[in-house]
This record gives structure tokens, sequence and C-alpha cells, in this order.
């Protein structure tokens, strides 16, 4: 390795570039190399076109490689929102110098950009390379033998429409842990399965070196009407076979056989073992399960083992048709695409017939322009569990959350088989995103949407992007002549008309229903959006619909009122209602259209959100960006403040102008707060359903972040989920130690919630009354001190007052 790592670094790189025309002329094999190795593709392009402007990566910079990268820094995230993006992105690992892809030197390139003062460049020696001129077969070696460095030299132009296609290493993920005669435990990475290997297995003074492998496709053969793998097919190889105990192989399923009589009578989880890995697979009879988990041990050791985890049935008694109607099974999928996403790029849906979802995936099978691409390893982005009780067709869908980016139509949904499931093996289905326009890149949100056909049932989950790759400069600069054309391209469509919205009037309230104040209500520590009055006092009723919140330590019905200037929630049985004509004394209980929506919009300045979604949401539900840029203060913006980035669409318009605003919100943070400025913009141009719709967005993942662990006792009280459906919800993000981390405990809150709350529909008044019920119903309840809920209910319970007071004449032109 040294020697290697000597020569890497022996190689005049830039020199070779140098020559390269000059080699292209003296080597008759040059054009047929080039033609079969896409890694060199920009040299002889570069011979077939002077002109061409596409540079590699070590032209550009010969010493990128041979600098060593650190950790990178952390950066600070925006105060007002919750940093979604640190929440699920991974550190990546530091692999060794041959093992290195594209991605971890572009890794390095992003370092440097936050360390510049960390690295130094080695001197690179030059060599004499005449003797590849002419031999075909040292061209081909010397490939071979610097393939990861050479697979570097890009054309950067195809590879920033690619999945990332330069990531080729291998990606199988295994252990090998060795061991004394004291034993010992070895789990493979990010799984539940683990091998235990017993104190005096070996002599003491000897060693065990105990190798894991997950095979993610299980045997064909152990998948059939009366048997379904569970789990990957694991392979287990031992060093040494002079040995005096048993080991134990332990492994947690993705299935528990159900609770009835017949099921527990007529299946079981067995394990089936083999000395090779296509087989013939026996039964072994020393298993030990408790619930989803089975302990296995195993006596007839060799060097090299393999078994699976099956659910077996004796046989199928009507009405069952096959296992899976003996047992609770649980589906796992997982979202993988490139370690940086470029203008076009590839994710892949992957369903697993087991829970072990690795962290990396090598995908052969992407296309790009009707020709097949070599081997991709893609990350895992985003995973999510879900019970399927019977095999059944599905229908992928996903859907951007971003304006920016969208689905191919022909790949926005696709079907899988329930024949394909019943294999056990994965299933995977490919989905093309790509930018609109030519912007900036950002990472984004996207939303996957799985649907049991002929059932009713839906399971949905969002998944983040990771970040685009980093700006290597001066590589890639796109011709001025482009831009130009783009613009004369893009200016006929600023003179499509716009919808026009109905301007906002300040003025006082229309009140139709008062109540008088039957006691004084005083309290001692005060609570937010419960209103103070004394008895006799005149209180304005926005609306004569109930809302159920709890008060000081009970749940109560009450009405949305304004007093002094205030708006809260009074107590019905301490108010006698009265219609307006009986009303004595009106002055106290006044309130302008203005003040109103500055003070039903104030748990906005509270509330958690991912600035993507708002982001994506706005600007596909508001058709005037003069309008929204008007009510946020930026009436002075014109068409002129826009560059050819944001003036192809209405909707890129709107976006560049939320944009505005969210930066200068960071600019003053001690004073303004993004989402509440953006509400109250909403609501004076009257986008109640936009409105609406952020609101419960919001509540659901500020709920979820509030909620903590606590989640589970809400889902039991709220959907009378099992504690095995509360574990599906669970399973996804469990950590290395098979468990959900604390502060990661609100992403299957959020992941249940979301689900809940679509079952609704449009109904966003019901999910925010219901799950305020629910929420203070619980034994602790959250929503004592967390009162933004009770603030959310106020607020769609007076948009009718609003939109009737402020609205009530349209300007006329």
């Amino acid at each position: 390795d040294a020697n290697e790592s000597k020569l890497d670094l022996d190689i005049d790189w830039p020199g070779v570039f140098k020559h390269a025309q000059s080699v292209s002329k003296t080597n008759p094999f040059w054009n047929e190399l080039s033609g079969s190795n896409p890694f060199v593709h920009d040299i002889a392009a570069s011979n077939r076109n002077e002109n061409n402007k596409r540079l590699s990566i070590l032209k550009e910079k010969p010493y990128l490689f041979s600098k060593i990268s650190s950790n990178r820094d952390s950066l600070d995230s925006s105060g007002d929102e919750l940093d979604i993006d640190c929440l699920l992105r991974k550190t990546s690992t530091r692999r060794s110098g041959r093992s290195k892809s594209v991605s971890d030197f572009l890794d390095i390139v992003d370092n440097q950009r936050f360390n510049p003062h960390k690295t130094a460049p080695q001197k690179i020696t030059a060599s004499d390379m005449t003797w590849l001129q002419n031999d075909r077969e040292a061209y081909k070696m010397a490939w071979l033998s610097h393939r990861q460095l050479t697979r570097s030299c890009l054309d950067l132009e195809a590879m920033s429409h690619s999945p990332g296609w330069a990531q080729t290493q291998a990606t199988d993920i295994h252990v090998v842990c060795k061991l004394n005669h004291e034993g010992g435990s070895v789990q493979l990475p990010d799984s539940d399965i683990n091998v235990h290997v017993p104190v005096g297995h070996v002599l003491p003074g000897e060693f065990q070196e105990v190798g894991l492998k997950a095979i993610l496709n299980p045997p064909l053969s152990c998948n059939n009407e009366l048997s379904s793998t569970v789990s990957p097919l694991i392979e287990l190889t031992l060093s040494n076979l002079n040995t005096s105990e048993a080991i134990f192989l332990e492994v947690k399923v993705a299935a528990k056989v159900k609770s009835d009589p017949l099921s527990q009578v007529m299946s079981d989880i067995v394990c089936f073992f083999s000395l090779n890995k296509e087989g013939p697979f026996k039964k072994l009879e020393n298993c030990y399960i408790y619930q989803d988990t089975i302990q296995v041990k195993l006596t007839d050791l060799s060097h090299v083992m393999y078994a699976v985890i099956a659910i077996q049935a004796s046989k199928i008694q009507p009405p069952a048709t096959n296992v899976w109607d003996y047992v609770h099974r649980t589906v796992s999928v997982g979202i993988y695409g490139p370690k940086y996403i470029h203008p076009s790029f590839t994710a892949v849906f992957t369903v697993f017939g087991h829970n072990y979802i690795p962290g990396k995936l090598t995908i052969c099978d992407i296309k790009k322009g009707g020709k097949s691409m070599p081997p991709v390893v893609f990350q895992l982005w985003g995973k999510h569990t879900f019970l399927l009780e019977k095999p059944q067709d599905l229908n992928i869908s996903l859907i951007s959350c971003d304006p920016d980016f969208q689905v191919k139509m022909e790949d926005q949904s696709k079907n899988i088989k329930k024949e394909e499931l019943k294999t056990g093996e994965m299933v995977r289905q490919q989905f093309l995103f790509s930018m609109l326009g030519c912007r900036e890149m950002h990472f984004f949100v996207f939303l996957v949407q799985i649907k049991i056909l002929k059932s009713s049932q839906v399971t949905q989950f969002h998944v983040t992007t990771p970040d685009p790759a980093p700006k290597l400069s001066g590589i890639i600069n796109r011709p001025k002549r482009l831009q130009n054309r783009k613009e004369i391209k893009s200016a006929p469509w600023l003179l499509i008309p716009t919808i026009k919205y109905p301007k906002f009037q300040d003025k006082t309230l229309s009140v139709n229903t008062y109540g008088v104040a039957l006691k004084t209500v005083l309290r001692q520590n005060k609570i937010d959006y419960l209103l103070e009055y004394f008895k006799g006092d005149t209180i304005a009723l926005l609306g004569e619909d109930k809302v159920k919140a709890i008060g000081q330590t009970k749940t109560k019905e009450w009405y949305v009122g304004v007093l002094r200037g205030k708006i809260g929630l009074v107590h019905c049985k301490n108010i006698k209602v009265i219609p307006k004509e009986q009303a004595m004394d009106t002055a106290d209980s006044e309130l302008t259209t203005r003040n109103l929506v500055e003070q039903i919009a104030l748990p906005f300045k509270k509330l958690t959100y991912i600035y993507s979604v708002v982001l994506s949401t706005v600007s596909e539900s508001v058709y005037d960006w003069r309008a929204l840029a008007e009510v946020l203060g930026y009436s002075h913006m014109s068409l002129d403040d826009f560059n050819e980035a944001h003036i192809d669409k209405e909707s890129e318009r709107v976006a560049h102008v939320v944009k505005k605003m969210k930066q200068d919100c960071h600019a003053n943070k001690k004073k303004r707060l993004f989402l509440y400025e953006l509400i109250v913009a909403l609501l004076k141009i009257d986008c109640q359903g936009l409105v609406a719709r952020l609101t419960q967005d919001t509540i659901i993942l500020t709920s979820a972040v509030k909620l903590g662990k606590s989640w589970r006792e809400l889902a039991e009280k709220l959907a009378r989920l099992t504690k095995q459906q509360i574990e599906a919800y669970e399973v996804p993000h469990h950590g290395k130690n098979g468990a959900v981390a604390l502060e990661m405990m609100w992403k299957p809150a959020y992941d249940f919630l979301y689900t809940w709350a679509a079952h609704y529909g449009d109904g966003y008044r019901d999910v925010l009354q219901d799950l305020q019920s629910a929420l203070d119903k619980m034994k602790n309840p959250v929503t004592k001190q967390w009162r933004e809920l009770t603030g959310a209910l106020i607020l769609v319970n007076c948009m009718e007052v609003l939109r009737a007071s402020a609205f009530s004449k349209m300007e006329e032109e």
C-alpha cells in the first residue's frame, strides 16, 4: 500500500494532461481506450474539439488529491427556525486514501473553504511517462493501478447532471473483530445483528477473528407459501475452529407471530443454516425467541457459515392464504441518492424484506441518455417502516416540496407488485429529479407517499436531500452568450397578467354578538391567550363557535373574545351571551382589523418550521408577487430587482420575494421574525387557506418537538396504536444502540402526527381541536406551559370575522 501510495504522488499528473494531445497521436489505442473509459472522456473530447471548455479537476488543481483533510467546522443555523438539515444529516466518515470517492474529494474542497490554513500541498516529483505511449497493455495496467485517482478526472459538465456515478467503491457492510479467550460480542454496524462469543470459546493465548456480513437479498429457496424471510442473509466467518464453546447469533427481525391461537400453533420464527451461500438450508433447533428477537446457538462451526431468519408455517389453513397471514409484518423502505445533489439526479426508492437498511447501496441499473452507467454508490437519505399485513400492490409517489425542483413526469408515480414483495428481495424504483431553470443549487424537502392499492391506507414521510456539491471555482463558468439568450427568451413571460388580490382595509371590527361577564376572573399567574375581566364587563365575541382547551387545571369550553384591546378566551359559563342591540357600552371591546391580524398571528413567533417547506408552499399558492411584496413592505420592488434566475414563472418571483424577506429578518433577528411577518402578510391579502395549511404544518412539527418521548402516550390516546405500531414508527430512527436517541424522538412523533392528520383531509380546524383535546388529556399535559396550539385555535376561529371586516368591499378599477 505504501508503494502504491508513493506511486500516486510520483506521477506528474499535470504533465500527463499537458502531453495528452501528443500521446493521442502516437497511441493507436487512444480513441478506443477513451471510448471504453468514461473517466478520460474529457481528454479525448478535447482532441476532437479544441474549443471544448470542459476541464478535469486535476487539470485545474493538480495538487487537490495530495492534501490531507480535517474535520469540517460546524456552522451556526438561524435562530428562529429548527435546523432540520443538521438533525437529518450524518457526518460523513473519513476513509483511507485508497478508498476515497469523488464525493470524499469534494468534501476536501468543501473543507478548504472553511479551513483554508489547515492544509498544505505536498511535493510531487515528475516521472517519465513516455513508456505508456505505444503500449495498450501499459495503458490498461496504469489505469487499473490508479483507477481511484483516474475516476476523479471527471467531465464536470456531465457530473453536474449525473447522480454521482464516480462513487463506485464497494458497499458490502461487514465487520471483523479479533477476540481472545475472554470472548465478547460483535455487532454489524447500524443493525440489530449480533454474535456473542462466550468466555472460553478459544484457549488462553489463542484468538478468534469473527466476521459478520449482511447480504441484502435472502435466498429464494426460503421464500415460498410456507416460508418468508425476515432478515438479510447473514455471512458469519471464523478464523479458528479449535474451539470448546458454541457461539450465539442474535437477530431482531421484521415480524412477530400474531397472538391468536391459530397463528401461534401454525407458525414460528426459525433460523435456516447452511455452509454454502446457495444452500441447501436446514432448520436449526437451538433457537430462543422473545417477541421479535431470536437467539440461535451455533454448534457446527465452520470457517464460513450462512444463516437467515424466516417465518415458517407448518401448513396454510383457511382463511389464511400464505404465511404472512399468521404474522404482523413490517416493511422497511429506504430513499437513496448521491452524496451531493446536482441539477439533475436520481433518487432510488427501495423496499426491503427485513428491517436492516444499509447506509449505502450500490445501484447498477442507472441509465443516462439510454446508456447504462457504471455502478453507483448511493447514500441513505431517509427511511421509514410501516405495517403490511399481507403482500399487496403498492403505489409509490415522490412529490417535491420545493418549487425549484420537480420529479420527471413519467417518474412521479410507480407501482410495486405483491409478487415482488413475496420474493423477499430488494425492490427498487428510480425517480429522476431536475432543477427548474438555472439558479443557485440548494437542498430541499420532498414527500414520499406509499399507497396500498385496493385500500385507503396511506403512509407518507418527508425526506431532506443533502447539500449540493461544493463549488469548484474556475472549473464551471457559464458562457455569457447563453445568459443573454436566456434573458431574451424569458422576456415575453413578463407580460402575463396576474390575479387581483383584495385590498386590506384597516378599520374597526364588525361584531354581532357580545357577552356580559357574570363574575370577576383575575389570575395570579397569567396564562397566555386567556382573558381576564371584571363582573359586568362587555366582551365582544368573535363568532359563536366554542374552543375546547385546558385552563388552569381542567379542560373547558371557551369563546374567543376581545376586551381592552386584547384577544383571548373567555369561559362560556362565566358570561351571558347577548346580541349587538342589547350591548350597552362596547368601547372597551373595540378592535381594528390591523390589531386583529397582528394578535392572532402571535403564536407563529414561537412555532418551529422547515424553511424549505414554507417557501415551496407559499410560492405554489400565491399568484401575484407584487401583492405579497407590497404587504411585506417591498412596494418599491420592480422587475428590475429580479435577476435572470427568478423571472420564468410567477412562483419563482414569489419565492424570490419570500427569500428577500427571510434575509432581511435574519439580518435583524432581535426585532423581526420571519414566520410571524409572513403570516401577517398572507392574512392581509386574504390567503386564509394557505395560512390554515401553514398553521397545521407548523403546529404538527412543533408538537412533535415538544412531546419528545411522550408521543407514545399521545399515540395511544389519539389513534389507539399498539406498542408494535408505535415501535414501527420508531424503528427507522434507531441509533447504533438499537433505540431512538432522546433528541431524535421528535422524528417518529412527527411521522405519526403527519400521518394521523392526513386522514382529516381539509379539516384543519378539526385537526387542531382534536390534537388540543388529546394533549390536554395526557398525564402531564405539555399544553399547560406550551399555549401556542391554543393560540392557533384562536387564529382559525377568527378568520371569518377578519374576512367580513377587512375585505367587505372589493376595490374596483
